[in-house]
């Protein structure tokens, strides 16, 4: 085999250098919000939610 891409002592230095930068706190809407905003987006207006398209 040939040689590998890169040596081993240069592995993750990048990433150990760069700050760490906290995420954004998420949260999930309340179901019963949820099923209503599908329901418009679904019936009223015609659209197709999720990740189908």
């Amino acid at each position: 085999m040939p040689g590998s891409h890169g040596s081993l002592t240069k592995a993750g230095k990048v990433r150990e250098s760069t700050p760490k930068v906290q995420g954004r706190e998420r949260h999930t809407p309340i179901p019963r919000v949820r099923n209503k905003k599908n329901f418009v987006k679904r019936m009223v207006k015609g659209r197709v939610t999720g990740q189908m398209k």
